[in-house]
């Protein structure tokens, strides 16, 4: 184990939050990847991670993570709604439309009723 402190780790997240604002998210993964092996129960460096996986286009590891964080917040409207849109890029509607509709009913922003479709029976 490094000699890094807790104080680190919040380094680390705010600076990958950082890197994947600045379209790296291949950095923020690699110092997520740190601050999770010392704390892997902080659900938010794995949302955080789980959203530079997607930015990476690296569909299943965010498909992964953002199951985990549903584990833990299952009505986290935003959680359900980016892993819809990780399934849509993978092409899996059936999956993707589940999501879109499960983050709409637990947050009725605008985005989220567009992208469940309520209107279509298809």
């Amino acid at each position: 184990m490094s000699n890094r402190t807790p104080e680190t780790h919040v380094i680390d997240y705010r600076a990958a939050e950082q890197l994947l604002a600045a379209r790296d998210p291949r950095g923020a993964v690699k110092l997520l990847d740190e601050v999770i092996a010392v704390h892997p129960e902080n659900t938010a460096a794995r949302l955080l991670r789980a959203r530079a996986f997607f930015a990476a286009a690296q569909l299943r590891p965010a498909e992964l993570e953002f199951q985990l964080v549903l584990e833990r917040e299952p009505d986290n409207a935003f959680v359900h709604f980016a892993l819809a849109r990780t399934f849509e890029r993978a092409g899996r509607p059936e999956q993707a439309r589940r999501h879109f509709r499960l983050a709409a009913a637990l947050d009725p922003k605008p985005e989220y009723l567009q992208a469940a479709r309520f209107d279509s029976e298809d």
